[in-house]
């Protein structure tokens, strides 16, 4: 956790000190005409676990974008803990669930300082909302012999972030994102371990885009 709030603290600076001194440094400058769509793929990590998923972007305007996106992650209770055997082999005490989030979001971005920066660092913030799939497979059983014995929850989450898109390239896409996910149960929770249902699934990601602009 204390990782992401330092990447946090020194990120959210930067956006404040390079706008007042390049502002002032740099001459005017025609804004560079990016294509308005783009599609491409998610890599996130974060405390659970690695995920994987994609995005299409439109722009609604110079500095408003619409967005959805889909992704698959796994997810822990807090208190889980992993015990290594004699012979090597790990499991964690107590689990009795795998889980996987599967978010389906549509939200908005917004660019910051558009007419401060260079358009080669394009900061933003973002949010985002929309149903969510948490699948739980039986921890006993292996990985994918228990995918046969998967079953679906269904609610709703979002997340909310913020993040930059880097480079002059009219063609690719790259930037990062920092989200913090909030997934609810309202009603029941569901059992990471034994006995402790848990209702609140998220927490923090990075976000890794890369992708293609049309």
């Amino acid at each position: 956790m204390k990782k992401y709030f330092l990447i946090a603290l020194l990120f959210v600076p930067m956006t404040f000190i390079f706008p007042q001194s390049i502002g002032e440094l740099a001459p005017d400058r025609e804004p560079l005409q990016l294509p308005d769509n783009a599609y491409g793929m998610d890599l996130l990590f974060g405390e659970g676990g690695f995920g994987f998923g994609g995005f299409y972007r439109s722009n609604i305007n110079n500095t408003l974008t619409f967005f959805t996106d889909l992704s698959i992650s796994e997810a822990k209770d807090e208190n889980e803990f992993e015990y290594v055997d004699y012979w090597g082999r790990s499991y964690t005490v107590g689990k009795k669930n795998r889980i996987f989030l599967i978010p389906l979001f549509a939200g908005l971005q917004n660019r910051l300082f558009a007419n401060e920066l260079g358009d080669n660092f394009r900061p933003y913030i973002n949010f985002a909302f929309g149903p969510t799939m948490v699948v739980t497979s039986p921890y006993e059983r292996e990985f994918f012999n228990s995918l046969k014995y998967a079953q679906a929850n269904y609610t709703v989450g979002g997340y909310i972030g913020f993040g930059a898109n880097f480079g002059l390239d009219q063609t690719h896409l790259a930037g990062i994102n920092i989200r913090y996910y909030m997934i609810q149960f309202f009603n029941r929770g569901i059992e990471s371990l034994e006995g402790k249902p848990k209702k609140s699934f998220g927490g923090f990601f990075i976000t890794l885009n890369i992708g293609s602009m049309y």
